[in-house]
């Protein structure tokens, strides 16, 4: 009975935090992907071709970064870039490697329009609000959600989708799992907090899938996919733990210099993957255990979901300050297409006066016309 009931009270505190309808959107929606969300494209640029950014977009060069967007754009990718600098060097601090030199950004209005941006013959898949080609260091962004009307957090997609590249960048093109690489992207982004419910709900229900599952149930449409992701994002945050962070670059560097991903995790912690989730997995049951419900330890859970409805109110308030503003610059531009359209009525109508003064006018006079000048 507390099982079930603290299921339901979870379940109903993440719906509130996580529900769609206004608000921001995530990186990428699995339950509704047909492939891994979010996982790069690997594409050598001598194969494609790439579209020019459209005429009027910003170009902003910052060394290492090639950043372009509409110019509507500018104040929603100001701390994007104010941050750049320090979003890689966190990821050369994580992974223990030098990585990206060099990265192509682009940001489009809509999901139509980022689309029009991909290489030719790479398509965005249709749930994506970014995508990161690595064999072309291309980054892709649009500003709203692909279904919806939602605005995209484009600081969090940034980030996501750079975690992607700078892995690749890492690891030198060496193979690693797709649940690994998603759930860096999803760690580095901060995105994990939204699939703690489902990873809270598939550990007390029992339904947690193994570790050698994750990467083919993420290529699926059931069930199974949100409970992938949040698995890896979880996994991959349990290995990046202060303590094993040395272990984690070591892992990163191994991987990088040739060895497979198992040997390479074997090795720089000193277990296997087997173990490594087997220690993992009893860590999970110590966070969501009900025990601590059972015997009063309730203020705990308490402190949890008061901090997911914090997190629910403020998501919900930056959404609305970000479509008030587009609605106060909408209006200023319906002002300034008016004013423009009044000025260009009066100044027709005020050179129609000046040619009717200054056409010669005749009046009538004893029977005769005479001209006025």
């Amino acid at each position: 009975m507390a099982s079930r009931l603290l299921r339901f009270v979870l379940a109903f505190v993440f719906a509130l935090a996580f529900a769609g309808g206004p608000g921001l959107a995530r990186a990428e929606d699995p339950a509704t992907a047909v492939q891994p969300a979010d996982v790069p494209l690997v594409v050598s640029s001598a194969q494609v071709t790439v579209p020019p950014v459209p005429a009027g977009y910003v170009i902003e060069e910052r060394g290492w970064l090639r950043f372009s967007y509409p110019p509507a754009a500018k104040e929603r990718v100001e701390g994007i870039l104010r941050d750049a600098d320090s979003v890689k060097a966190d990821l050369a601090e994580l992974l223990g490697q030098p990585v990206l030199d060099h990265v192509e950004v682009r940001v489009a209005p809509t999901f139509s329009d980022m689309a029009r941006l991909a290489p030719v013959g790479a398509p965005v898949p249709e749930y994506a609000s970014g995508i990161a080609y690595n064999g072309m260091h291309l980054v892709l962004l649009t500003m709203m959600a692909p279904r919806g009307s939602d605005a995209t957090d484009l600081d969090a997609v940034f980030r996501h989708e750079l975690a992607h590249v700078a892995l690749e960048d890492a690891v030198r093109g060496h193979h690693v799992p797709v649940w690994f690489n998603e759930g860096l992207a999803v760690n580095f982004a901060s995105e994990r907090l939204a699939r703690t419910y489902t990873l809270a709900q598939a550990t007390l229900q029992g339904t947690l899938l193994p570790l050698a599952d994750l990467e083919r149930s993420m290529g699926k449409t059931t069930d199974e996919v949100p409970i992938a992701y949040a698995e890896s994002a979880d996994f991959v945050h349990f290995l990046q733990r202060r303590t094993d962070r040395v272990r984690f670059a070591s892992l990163i560097s191994r991987v990088s210099e040739g060895q497979t991903f198992d040997r390479a995790a074997t090795d720089a912690y000193g277990a296997d993957l087997r173990k490594l989730e087997y220690q993992w997995r009893s860590d999970l049951e110590k966070r969501f255990s009900v025990l601590p419900i059972l015997t009063g330890g309730g203020f705990v859970w308490v402190l949890v979901m008061g901090g997911l409805v914090y997190a629910y109110v403020k998501k919900r308030r930056r959404a609305k300050k970000i479509l008030d503003r587009w609605a106060h610059e909408e209006a200023l531009e319906d002002a300034r297409a008016a004013r423009r359209a009044e000025l260009e009525r009066e100044e027709v109508l005020g050179f129609a006066g000046s040619a009717a003064l200054r056409r010669p006018q005749k009046i009538e006079h004893d029977g005769h016309w005479h001209t006025l000048h």
